[in-house]
């Protein structure tokens, strides 16, 4: 029996990016189930992100595990990983069979209500190598997933709807050309969390 089968897969057409979506990934959990567990299990904690000199409290609950030294750095702030649990352990051999790429950590975001976002930023640290693969796990409330041109001001932004138990795997020049948010909402909504399982380099 194949513990890790293929899952239908759509490209998404963005000039200088390599976006593949997968809409209904095989992750061994109901999505549902997987959301609850992963609210009730994870030690979530806050942070601030320091923006052209300013410090600012980031509007999200987050939590960072990996490889031992799989440490990451961004916007002044540095995490250390937590320990893999079972759970996360199982999710990353699932995410590399669909990314076709390994991994060594995960960022797990939590977006409590329509308060909660993320700004346009791009996953270009240093110790993402130089063209990063990045799956993106997605689940509970669905929320638009925003991505704007990094250079050329005439390719109109995308909006990708990311239902719950989605993975868009990131890949190539997606990065260096393009940049990424999930905005605010004015409705109210519910609980998202995201997992962006990653492969994070030595120190250069």
């Amino acid at each position: 029996m194949d513990l890790f089968p293929e899952t239908s897969s759509e490209v998404i057409n963005a000039p200088g990016a390599s976006l593949v979506l997968h809409r209904a990934a095989a992750l061994g959990v109901a999505s549902d189930a997987l959301l609850e567990e992963l609210l009730r299990d994870t030690p979530w904690r806050s942070g601030d992100v320091v923006l052209f000199g300013k410090r600012y409290r980031q509007p999200r609950l987050f939590a960072w595990y990996g490889d031992p030294g799989a440490s990451y750095r961004y916007s002044g702030t540095t995490l250390e990983p937590l320990p893999w649990t079972a759970r996360l352990d199982d999710l990353r051999r699932r995410m590399e069979r669909i990314a076709g790429a390994p991994f060594n950590s995960v960022l797990l975001n939590y977006y409590r209500d329509q308060q909660d976002a993320m700004g346009l930023h791009a996953d270009d640290e240093p110790e993402l190598g130089d063209s990063p693969v990045i799956a993106s796990l997605s689940l509970g409330e669905p929320r638009p997933f925003r991505l704007k041109h990094r250079h050329d001001k005439a390719i109109r932004p995308l909006k990708l709807p990311l239902p719950p138990g989605s993975v868009l795997v990131m890949a190539g020049n997606t990065q260096a050309n393009w940049k990424h948010e999930l905005p605010r909402q004015a409705r109210p909504c519910g609980p998202r969390v995201n997992l962006t399982f990653r492969y994070i380099y030595p120190a250069r």
